[in-house]
């Protein structure tokens, strides 16, 4: 199994500080696994290439104690190709230091987000490609795949599971073994050794910085943790309490407002309600809908006959279904409204036949190359008569004390200004046979706008 990391931060060779590794030398590191070696295909100032080469020893694999794979795995397995929880420990073991964020001669270096490109030869990926951009994507890599089929001779068998992945992104060499440590494990979904208490304080160490806000966060938890109810639980619970915006499941930006003033959260679906009602809207969709606050201020207006709420987080779902009780109503009010899972990447024709779609707080979550998918699935596929979009105002950040160019939350992919959201609305409009209005939410700077922005489509 083969990892490169190249760097073309100037000077490049500072990966090897990083790494705690040196260019001029190979280096052997013997695990339980096999052999790990380390060197650099290129050391220039311009460009410099890390290489982990993992040599799987097969045989011991299979003669270890406690291996409870079924009986031809021994004699017909992809352990010694594929990135798995062996070539985690491999990080670990040889970049330890790097993964904890250390770096003995360069310490500022080692907190300093540089370009690096990840090269993976190969991984398994169980889900394909789309579990491979889940993953990746909102942690705000580029992905460049190569599929390989399962025989070249035999095209009719069709394609496997195997990609060659290729990651880029600029970031701290820290977040990227992280991120490869809990993530690769995860992509090929097995393990090869027993989970106990200890692998979930290591997924809470080392996801602490970014799995609580991850839109996956319970798929990783529970593929890293091997499927164990329990330990996923704990691990979740866990998990939230260390995030500074757990009382909002998806992860949007935390409140920050007077003590003497309504929560511009409320005051945002309070506007959209608004809007929903003066659209004279009978069924409404609320996508991405969290812990269903917004269905619940809906489920109080008689006027709102039928309402579904859809999410990508099942934890939010079961914060939803308990906090709205949904289960404890009557036979005829249960039919009123439901929850469901989905994503608003893929066509789904449970959103179709609608009157209007409230989708409060969602987009800027969305790496910018999917919006043209979102923009089908929502206008062209579901086609809801009204469309209720809201999106923080980028411009009232300096209103909050914000550095420019930093965003409210770090799962935020974008953050527009009025201008650029009343852009991409227009051109959405204007493609899909619609007409927006534009409204602000929240109190008004007379010179940055409000903190937060609603466009209505009508059809």
């Amino acid at each position: 199994m083969l990892l490169t990391i190249t760097s073309t931060h100037q000077p490049a060779t500072d990966l090897g500080y990083l790494l705690g590794k040196h260019p001029g030398r190979m280096q052997e590191l013997e695990l339980n696994s096999g052999i790990a070696r380390m060197f650099y295909t290129e050391t220039t100032l311009e460009r410099c290439t890390a290489v982990l080469l993992l040599e799987v020893d097969h045989v011991g694999l299979v003669r270890k104690e406690g291996n409870d794979t079924f009986a031809l795995d021994q004699y017909v397995n992809d352990r010694p190709f594929v990135a798995s929880s062996l070539v985690a420990n491999a990080i670990a073991k040889c970049y330890g230091g790097a993964m904890n964020g250390h770096c003995k001669d360069r310490p500022e270096l080692a907190q300093t987000a540089i370009p690096l490109e990840t090269k993976i030869a190969i991984v398994s990926a169980r889900g394909g490609e789309d579990m491979l951009c889940r993953l990746f994507a909102p942690l705000g890599y580029s992905i460049e795949l190569e599929h390989h089929p399962l025989d070249e001779q035999f095209p009719e068998w069709g394609e496997s599971r195997y990609f060659t992945l290729t990651l880029r992104n600029t970031i701290t060499i820290s977040a990227l073994l992280t991120h490869l440590y809990v993530l690769l494990p995860v992509l090929d979904n097995e393990k090869h050794y027993y989970i106990s208490q200890e692998e979930s304080q290591k997924l809470l160490e080392k996801g602490k910085d970014w799995l609580p806000s991850h839109p996956d966060r319970e798929l990783i938890t529970r593929r890293f943790l091997k499927n164990k109810a329990h330990l996923t639980r704990y691990t979740l619970d866990m998990l939230m309490q260390n995030d500074p915006v757990s009382d909002d499941p998806l992860g949007k930006e935390p409140e920050i407002v007077a003590a003497d003033k309504p929560r511009l959260h409320d005051q945002r679906l309070l506007t959209v309600r608004d809007a929903l009602l003066e659209a004279g809207a009978a069924s409404v969709l609320d996508l991405g809908c969290g812990e269903g606050k917004l269905i619940k201020l809906l489920l109080e207006k008689k006027q709102f006959s039928r309402i579904l709420g859809m999410d990508v987080e099942r934890r939010a779902l079961e914060i939803a279904m308990r906090k709205l009780k949904l289960d404890a109503l009557p036979v005829h009010q249960q039919e009123r409204a439901k929850l469901i899972y989905g994503s608003l990447l893929y066509r789904d024709r449970r959103l179709e036949g609608f009157d209007a779609a409230a989708i409060v707080e969602v987009i800027e979550h969305l790496d910018p190359p999917r919006l043209t998918a979102f923009e089908r699935v929502v206008f062209e596929f579901a086609r809801p008569k009204t469309v209720v979009i809201t999106t923080p105002n980028a411009e009232y950040n300096a209103i909050y004390g914000m550095e420019p160019g930093t965003m409210r939350h770090k799962d935020h992919r974008f953050e527009w200004t009025r201008r650029e959201f009343e852009q991409w609305a227009s051109g959405v409009a204007d493609k899909f046979g619609y007409k927006v209005t534009f409204t602000p939410v929240g109190e008004s700077d007379e010179q940055r706008g409000a903190p937060s922005q609603m466009g209505v489509f009508s059809s």
